[in-house]
């Protein structure tokens, strides 16, 4: 391997979701060099998203030999549960996988060695080192958009738990309320997810919209059903987050993904209605991301970066020591 303090040392970092990846070149601090956005063509099978990752990444090895860099090793970040130990994406439904080494074929495939990461847990990972929970050691990562999960960083290292720590959109929260596509009822997600919030205003009001978006634009015109629906959002996220920082204890909460857009019209109910329900527990900082949809792409290059040198962390910042997603 090239000298680890080399200036043309890059990685690839790439972040796969159900319908576009997101790719970049990245130096040891973090800064991207080339980027590349394309669609994840889900619908034509697992193979097919086998296959354009490959491509991705080869691509960008080309890009990074035309500039004269030396691309050290590459990292991944996907949905679903990861099992960052064995490298196997276990299951992700957006994707089309089940029990797939995913590393492995991808390092066979692109000629490149391959560490797997986890979408949110990536993006957890980057938001404490280079965004919203940066310099803490105990920080709950929660984006909330078409689904809602979470990174736990407890002691500045990120819970895996076999990849299925964090699933808090699937925490009850209303029992016995709407089926979800889990297979439990009244979780989280039937209720506070971006999806969730768009179907039942169009339910209420018998007026369509696309996504949430939409729905906490009309809290301003004192829409009613626009509040009651956002309400209930609101508290549903607290009731979950209260149990999260009662097991978990975070210094920070960094609220992240679509929902995350309203910024105050989310952050500033929420936070009193999490301060409601919290007695002799750390009261956590609530925040929203910095990083936005750049996350998960930051965090596939840290995964990178920790496989490529083992204790070559990345050289920003120095305030906090976080392991590999």
């Amino acid at each position: 391997m090239p000298d680890s303090g080399d200036e043309r040392d890059c990685v690839i970092a790439l972040d796969v979701g159900g319908t576009s990846m997101k790719g970049a070149l990245l130096d040891r601090d973090l800064k991207s060099l080339s980027t590349v956005r394309g669609a994840t063509p889900r619908r034509s099978g697992p193979d097919a998203v086998i296959t354009e990752i490959s491509a991705t990444l080869r691509g960008l090895r080309r890009s990074a030999a035309e500039r004269g860099l030396a691309v050290q090793g590459a990292g991944l970040a996907v949905p679903g549960i990861v099992d960052e130990e064995r490298q196997t994406a276990v299951h992700s439904a957006n994707l089309g996988w089940r029990d797939v080494p995913s590393a492995a074929f991808l390092e066979e495939a692109s000629g490149l060695p391959v560490a797997l990461a986890h979408d949110v847990r990536a993006g957890g990972v980057a938001e404490c080192r280079l965004g919203a929970g940066r310099g803490a050691q105990d920080v709950l990562f929660v984006p909330v958009g078409t689904g809602i999960s979470a990174a736990v960083l407890c002691d500045g290292r990120p819970v895996r738990s076999g990849g299925y720590a964090g699933e808090l959109g699937h925490v009850v929260v209303e029992p016995d309320g709407e089926a979800c596509a889990c297979g439990g009822r009244g979780c989280l997600e039937t209720v506070a997810s971006a999806a969730a919030i768009a179907t039942a205003y169009s339910a209420r009001s018998g007026r369509r919209v696309d996504g949430a978006a939409a729905v906490a634009a009309q809290l301003s015109h004192g829409d009613p059903d626009a509040r009651a629906v956002w309400d209930r959002a609101v508290e549903a996220l607290a009731t979950a987050l209260a149990t999260a920082v009662t097991l978990l204890a975070p210094e920070v909460v960094v609220i992240g993904g679509g929902l995350a857009e309203a910024d105050s019209r989310l952050l500033d109910p929420l936070r009193a209605s999490l301060a409601r329900r919290l007695t002799f527990q750390r009261k956590p900082e609530l925040v929203r991301a910095a990083l936005g949809d750049l996350a998960g792409c930051l965090g596939a290059g840290i995964s990178a970066w920790h496989a490529a040198d083992g204790a070559g962390t990345p050289r920003r910042p120095r305030t906090a020591a976080v392991p590999a997603p």
